[in-house]
């Protein structure tokens, strides 16, 4: 039998390539990312979100009305759970996107999987910067047995390659199973090769003492530093907001440990401590320190609660921010008590 000619690669000619992220230390460009959680936790409309970012050129994070700092690009969504009239236009139109640029693979009449070739030839016509399967478990192939690592493999190779090839960020939203288990990293369905193929693996669930709040937090972060977890509200009086950077652990918001209960009691702690006026942020942090909260819930109390730091006579102070006319009466006091 003839061999192969053996090819070798040396280090030493490889050339060494930043990372380009949809999404900074979330969702990178060229690579495949998974986002999931339980039904109903806000994966999908959290999806929506940072597609009307990436449609627009907002950054993801910012309000609906926000001015664009980025080139607009397409997207390509496919979903199997909802529907795109009733559902995704919608939420799509809530969140202020871009529709046009939002593609969707017609499958009406051949189910599309990840080795389908329309996927690449949607790619190739679009432009697009970012495709979505929702969920991934949908688009795996029915012939595909997803808890045989031999045959999810391929599959995931593949797919993997086409992200790179055209530097597109692919996203995978997928169910968690009904483990009881409280490590997040046993409750993927699947083989273990399909979180394996991405370089990000995100969470999303929600704060067990505020359903209204909902987290992503980094699983796995292949490709650098572990992001801090980002918050947002979910709710039928409010709609969707971003509330901003949360201290929490996957297993901790999985298990409804004791964390985000933390936050909600540094919040209590910075209203009563900047009740009568803005303090000095030194003397603020230490008198934080004393009630054993930790620097970084002290940061996430302070985003979500709403605070300002301003310099005074070389002094930094922290104050909370108005919120009525009242608040800036009182506030005001304060500044005119200390001056």
């Amino acid at each position: 039998m003839r061999r192969d000619e053996l090819k070798l690669i040396n280090m030493e000619d490889v050339e060494v390539e930043t990372i380009d992220w949809l999404w900074q230390d979330f969702i990178p460009y060229g690579k495949i990312t998974i986002l999931q959680g339980d039904p109903g936790e806000g994966k999908t409309t959290v999806m929506l979100r940072i597609i009307s970012g990436l449609t627009t050129g907002r950054e993801i994070l910012s309000d609906d009305d926000a001015p664009a700092v980025n080139e607009p690009a397409n997207v390509i969504y496919q979903t199997a759970e909802d529907g795109l009239g009733d559902t995704i236009k919608p939420r799509l139109m809530a969140a202020k996107a871009d529709c046009s640029r939002v593609l969707v693979i017609d499958d009406s009449e051949h189910a599309l999987s990840m080795r389908d070739w329309r996927l690449e030839e949607a790619l190739i016509e679009t432009e697009a910067k970012l495709l979505v399967l929702d969920p991934l478990q949908a688009y795996l192939g029915a012939d595909v047995n997803m808890h045989r690592a031999n045959e999810v493999r391929p599959v995931m190779t593949e797919l993997k390659g086409l992200a790179e090839k055209y530097h597109c960020a692919i996203v995978l939203i997928g169910h968690m199973n009904k483990s009881s288990v409280a490590k997040a990293s046993y409750r993927g369905l699947g083989s273990i090769d399909i979180p394996a193929a991405a370089r990000s693996v995100l969470y999303c669930g929600r704060v067990r003492d505020d359903p209204d709040l909902r987290v992503i937090v980094p699983q796995k972060a292949s490709l650098g530093y572990e992001a801090t977890p980002i918050a947002f509200r979910l709710s039928k009086e409010q709609g969707f907001q971003w509330v901003g950077p949360y201290d929490i652990t996957v297993d901790e918001l999985m298990t409804g440990s004791s964390r985000g209960r933390k936050i909600e009691q540094a919040k209590d702690f910075l209203k009563a401590a900047l009740a009568d006026g803005p303090m000095g942020s030194a003397e603020l942090k230490e008198l934080i320190k004393g009630e054993g909260i930790s620097e970084r819930t002290y940061e996430s109390a302070r985003a979500e609660l709403g605070t300002r730091a301003f310099a005074k006579d070389h002094k930094w102070f922290t104050e909370l921010l108005v919120e009525s006319e009242d608040d800036a009466v009182r506030l005001q006091d304060c500044k005119n008590a200390e001056e």
